[in-house]
């Protein structure tokens, strides 16, 4: 539970810093005391109905063998309708938008939550205004510096500093609300649905900033595999829940009673004394939220890789412990550099509410659709009972998009704009690799028919073992072929060796291993891999030795198929994305790298092909 409050409810839980400001904002939503309290009564109700009825009730029991998160949705919803091909392929296109979006939130979660911290400062003392972007661009900038370095160590903090943020969120907002306890009449949902039915219009405004308070919810099933249902759902009900209800009771009761607090009301909630240890601790919390959003970048970022939905990039584990804290340098920059460019263009946190929000409600309706198929064909339950679990969050996930989708042209484009290029390269890599696996499959030989028709006259035989790896199982690697041409040579013992990666998060040791002997000291070996799993191939491979004898690693020879990508017209895809995936593809990281190869024994050997 402590680790879940350190880790998971840090987005949703720094949202009262902006969330409920954002509804009177702009003059959009008329200030009275009626209205004030149906937008309290609409923050409360949302964090019940989605987050503890959808996420906690419903989503967080559609788990990938206990992981969570879109990547391990999209695996279980794609595997729950293998039979229908169709469908599978667009499920596929439409999770890995889902998965684009969350990159896009990745860029604006850190930006808008650390800003929205320090501007607690001009709060304590308007002098403090110049200063408050050079510092949360400085604050910001160390965060990211020191990814590299992991969590491990400052991890330990992350838990007991959110606990004591939760508590200070709990007291300052009942210390309001034994002031105005009149707000109290704001946990009736009537207050929202009279003002739904009596000011629909200026309702559908006020959900777009109400939504805000629901940004992170995403975390308790994107972490569920980290901390386990039971730990996550205990934390919310026991701890985060009733702090963020106090909290945006009190804020209620403070605009109730002084309407001019209405402009930040959250900083104003706390005595003047307390006001710069509030700051500080409330941009620790924002750091931690920002963290955890990163860390799940990361973690989205490798099992996009292992699924083929992104090339390759350089993994770097930084614990010895925890498999799953890794660091993806080229991620982690170009995070930076959209949360900079986010700062720069929108320069305070109002202005990023308005492209807030947009994007996580667009991911919340994809993840309520996945969530119907996996119900219906997964779990096989009645049509009927299948619409009903689903059908009531789909409408209030639309009803949140619908007022999120008013904001696109104040800013929510930004997001939008990030994820659209996100998913571009995604869906570029994926159909590009694609057309490659099918030009091997046109053009090469079966590799039994390919190693019969060699042993007809055997060429000469050296000592050692040979590691050629196919793309496509079954298929004479281009390797081979190149090395039977210019060398004339054929290793003592030969192994022909796919990696599968499947949809699933994890593969048992057991089952990693799938070995056919092809005779003449030949072997075709294929891995298999979940999209979690940490693939290293000369280690895999040791767990072969009972079958195709001992490898020395001083005599094993790892023989790659450099692809080079002719662009032409015609293609397979469209002449600009045939380029893009040429770029792509030169900018990957090194197969040997990926594989865990050592670099030393390992030659690789190119051929052209056109798709």
């Amino acid at each position: 539970m402590l680790g879940a409050t350190g880790v998971v409810f840090g987005d949703i839980g720094t949202s009262p810093l902006y969330a409920f400001r954002e509804v009177f904002a702009g003059g959009r939503v008329p200030f009275s005391q009626a209205n004030v309290l149906a937008a309290t009564s609409m923050f409360i109700w949302a964090l019940i109905l989605v987050v503890a009825f959808k996420y906690v009730a419903l989503v967080m029991r559609a788990d990938n063998d206990g992981e969570g998160g879109m990547m391990a949705l999209l695996a279980l919803a794609s595997r729950s309708v293998g039979a229908r091909p169709r469908l599978r392929a667009g499920m596929l296109a439409v999770g890995a938008f889902g998965v684009a979006l969350f990159f896009g939130d990745g860029v604006i979660t850190p930006a808008i939550s650390v800003l929205s911290a320090v501007e607690g400062l001009e709060v304590a003392t308007p002098e403090a205004k110049p200063y408050v972007i050079p510092i949360a661009l400085v604050v910001l900038a160390l965060l990211f510096m020191v990814q590299k370095h992991g969590t491990a160590r400052i991890g330990h903090f992350f838990g007991p500093v959110m606990v004591l943020w939760f508590v200070v969120l709990s007291v300052i907002g009942a210390r309001q609300i034994a002031h105005a306890p009149q707000v109290l009449a704001a946990l009736s949902p009537h207050h929202a649905l009279r003002f739904m039915w009596e000011q629909p219009h200026i309702a559908f405004i006020a959900l777009g900033a109400v939504f805000l308070c629901l940004t992170g919810a995403e975390a308790l099933y994107a972490d569920m595999g980290h901390f386990g249902k039971r730990p996550i759902r205990l934390a919310w009900f026991v701890g985060v829940m009733p702090a963020l209800m106090l909290n945006y009771l009190g804020q209620g009761a403070l605009v109730l009673a002084q309407p001019a607090a209405v402009d930040n009301p959250f900083y104003l909630l706390a005595p003047p004394w307390a006001l710069v240890g509030l700051v500080l601790l409330a941009t620790a919390a924002t750091v931690i939220a920002s963290q955890a959003l990163i860390s799940g970048a990361f973690s989205a970022a490798k099992q996009s890789m292992q699924l083929d939905f992104l090339p390759r990039m350089r993994i770097d584990h930084t614990s010895t412990e925890e498999i799953g804290q890794i660091y993806i340098r080229a991620v982690n920059w170009l995070l930076l550099a959209g949360v900079v460019l986010t700062v720069g263009v929108f320069r305070s946190s109002s202005a990023m509410a308005a492209a807030y929000g947009v994007s996580v409600s667009l991911l919340m309706v994809i993840t309520t659709c996945l969530t119907f198929f996996v119900v219906r064909h997964g779990w096989h339950y009645p049509l009927p009972l299948a619409l009903g679990a689903t059908g009531v969050f789909l409408l209030v996930d639309l009803v949140f998009f619908g007022s999120n989708a008013l904001k696109i042209a104040d800013g929510g484009w930004f997001p939008l704009l990030i994820a659209a290029l996100v998913f571009t390269v995604m869906s570029t890599w994926r159909r590009g690799r694609e057309l490659v696996r099918a030009n091997n499959r046109d053009h090469a030989v079966e590799l039994p028919l390919f190693l019969d028709a060699v042993f007809v006259h055997p060429p000469l035989r050296v000592d050692g073992t040979a590691v050629f790896l196919c793309a496509v199982a079954g298929i004479t690697p281009n390797a081979l072929l190149h090395s039977l041409k210019h060398y004339k040579v054929l290793h003592a013992r030969n192994l022909f060796v796919n990696v599968r990666n499947h949809e699933v998060p994890w593969v048992a040791p057991a089952e990693r291993l799938e070995i056919v002997e092809l005779g003449h000291d030949c072997w075709r070996i294929t891995l298999h891999y979940g999209f979690k799993d940490h693939i290293d191939l000369p280690g895999a491979l040791r767990g072969a030795v009972d079958t195709v004898g001992p490898l020395d690693p001083m005599k094993t020879s790892y023989f790659l198929s450099a692809t080079t990508i002719v662009p032409h017209t015609g293609g397979g895809m469209a002449l600009w994305r045939e380029k893009l995936y040429t770029r792509l593809q030169l900018n990957a990281s090194p197969m040997a790298e990926f594989l865990q190869l050592p670099v030393n024994s390992v030659v690789e050997l190119g051929t052209q092909i056109e798709i």
